[in-house]
């Protein structure tokens, strides 16, 4: 509870402990045998009622000072005041008391909504350690520049995006990623900011100011988040404007008409004035959004950072779901799937002579032979080779690259159908071996993808990889649909006719991880961004970022958005129903105050409370 919250209850705690003492003083303390006065009772009643009710009151003179008074405190102001006129001062107080519980109540739950997702700022670094003119220094990691070298020791939190050039350690990413287990980082790997070095001390080389750092880029995202809206918010806030001055009006119109009919204007504005309490839009405008902010911090609480409370509405509604391949739903780490030598060349001789070809070229499919021939211990030899661009490296009689590069030379070569890339070695016009490297499928993309399809959505994958590729790869994970072959415009394409044309009318997501697919996640109606804090395309691109690499938050964040939406749904359904039942029965004459005050403040509090649980349930 925050110190302005400890003075309100404070201030409710003394009211309620006035307010009983003057009901008490009002019903037992006689004067001649008579009961106090009207006037006295009214200045003992005005007394609690200043205390709790002056900064409402307050605020409903600068409303109308500045015009814009058509709100919930200019409500209770007149409905307390009309009802201090018609001589019900202790349900005069009582409005303005439980006014100011419900008000605490919110601010007491919008502040644990509000924490859920400004905690986030905790794990922004506040120091770096810089090495300038030979020492170590400490600046604000706003200082730091590309190229400058950097110390994290141990308890350190990672200033900026950085590579490791000297030592080996463990971070704890669980504040952006989620994942609790530390992990191993070491020489010529990346780090992100925001991490914390749980081992030993290490130095890195910063690759990006702090602006474009992971942490900073994140906070970005979450402060930008409440800027947009979703449809249930914008209406809610268009329909306090016009719900309030139609209320004022109708409880204008029954004062005057039902006095003017019978007679009887007392009652009549009693009326009035319960018609005005029952009719406070609180519950509609600050505990529907609550339910929005709740969802959005649960998901940032779980590394899923939305940009918007309209994308958790339109990801709850979302059957759609279009999926890149490489790096969302496998590792994007190729590895050696199969090694094969044809006829009686020695295998380890062979594999020699490609990892020793290999470790002059830089591609990622180079990178995966000689990770194979570090597994296989296998001595790397100092060849003279040469690239041929596009097909592949060359020494003395031998080659090796891709199969055109092959079948120049040799003329029956072994092309059984694989799901990986081949790279085929041949000596003269003699096929010697093949390798097959392939990307590993993620270790939760199986279940995710059963989770999705249990949910009746359809995923459908887009891949530039070939046929036997996609079509492995889908059946593995269980995705019944798919697009191989494709370059990143024709994934804009496939998407774009499924919103014009094939699924008109449904909302389509599209899941991709890279600056290739950042033209579909634009495209798409919600783009999700997979691991997107190390790509700064894919958080301009998406809508909403799955920090930790792994798809199985899609569907963590597909049940918050649906619990979201539920919330949302019975917090209006529930205020509507009670609220015209309560105005009803105040127009026909058959409620009273404190049916009223229930109608406002205890809708509102039991409102808060619905939309409280979609924060408080951790998945």
């Amino acid at each position: 509870m925050t110190k302005s919250q400890r003075i309100d209850l404070i201030k409710i705690i003394i009211t309620a402990i006035i307010y009983v003492a003057v009901i008490l003083i009002t019903k037992f303390v006689k004067v001649n045998g008579e009961e106090l006065a009207w006037y006295y009772q009214l200045i003992l009643f005005l007394v609690p009622y200043i205390i709790i009710s002056y900064e409402v009151i307050w605020e409903s003179i600068k409303g109308i000072i500045h015009l814009d008074f058509l709100n919930e405190t200019f409500l209770m102001t007149i409905a307390s005041i009309a009802a201090l006129a018609i001589g019900e001062h202790m349900e005069a107080v009582a409005v303005m008391l439980f006014f100011a519980i419900g008000e605490l109540f919110e601010h007491i739950a919008v502040g644990k909504s509000r924490r859920s997702i400004s905690s986030l700022v905790e794990m922004a670094p506040k120091i770096a350690v810089v090495l300038r003119d030979g020492e170590w220094i400490e600046v604000d990691p706003s200082e730091l520049v590309i190229g400058d070298t950097i110390l994290i020791k141990n308890g350190d939190k990672v200033p900026v995006d950085s590579i490791i050039t000297k030592g080996k350690t463990y971070l704890d990413f669980s504040a952006l990623t989620g994942e609790s287990v530390p992990v191993s980082r070491d020489i010529g790997e990346e780090i992100l900011s925001g991490g914390i070095n749980q081992g030993d001390a290490i130095e890195a080389r910063v690759k990006a100011i702090y602006e474009d750092s992971a942490v900073s880029r994140i906070l970005n995202m979450v402060e930008e988040a409440s800027d947009k809206k979703s449809k249930q918010e914008t209406f809610i806030t268009k329909f306090a404007r016009v719900y309030t001055p139609v209320v004022v009006g109708s409880a204008i119109a029954l004062f005057i008409i039902g006095g003017a009919v019978t007679g009887n204007w007392i009652e009549w504005l009693r009326r009035a004035v319960m018609f005005l309490v029952v009719s406070c839009p609180c519950a509609f405008v600050l505990a529907v959004p609550l339910c929005f902010f709740g969802g959005i911090g649960s998901a940032a609480k779980q590394g899923i950072l939305v940009k918007g409370s309209n994308y958790l509405e339109l990801l709850n509604k979302c059957k759609i779901f279009y999926t890149d391949k490489t790096g969302t739903i496998t590792k994007g780490d190729f590895v050696v799937q199969e090694f094969k030598v044809y006829g009686e060349e020695d295998r380890k001789e062979v594999l020699e002579i490609i990892c020793s070809m290999e470790q002059y070229s830089s591609h990622p499919i180079a990178k995966a032979i000689l990770q194979y021939a570090k597994e296989n211990n296998i001595e790397l030899r100092d060849l003279s080779v040469s690239e041929i661009g596009g097909k592949g490296l060359s020494h003395e009689e031998y080659r090796l690259g891709n199969l055109n590069y092959i079948k120049e030379v040799v003329s029956e070569v072994d092309e059984e159908i694989s799901v990986g890339t081949c790279v085929y070695l041949s000596k003269g016009n003699k096929l010697v071996a093949r390798v097959i490297i392939a990307d590993e499928i993620k270790e939760n993309s199986i279940e995710a993808c059963k989770a999705l399809n249990d949910m009746g959505c359809e995923l459908r994958m887009l891949t530039g990889d070939n046929e036997a590729i996609a079509k492995a790869v889908s059946d593995t994970v269980g995705i019944k649909s798919y697009n191989a072959n494709l370059l990143p415009e024709d994934k804009v394409k496939v998407v774009d006719n499924a919103i014009l044309s094939t699924d008109k009318g449904k909302t389509v997501a599209y899941i991709g991880d890279g600056i290739n697919d950042a033209p579909s996640l634009r495209r798409a109606d919600i783009g999700i961004a997979m691991g997107g804090i190390g790509s700064q395309a894919a958080i301009e691109s998406a809508d909403m970022v799955l920090v930790k690499d792994d798809l199985s938050t899609l569907v963590s964040a597909k049940k918050i958005a649906r619990r979201t939406m539920i919330t949302v749904l019975i917090n209006i359904i529930f205020a509507l129903t009670v609220k015209i039942s309560i105005l009803i029965l105040s127009a026909i004459g058959l409620g009273n105050i404190w049916l009223s005050i229930f109608g406002d403040t205890g809708v509102t509090i039991i409102a808060v409370l619905i939309a409280m649980t979609n924060l408080l349930k951790k998945k």
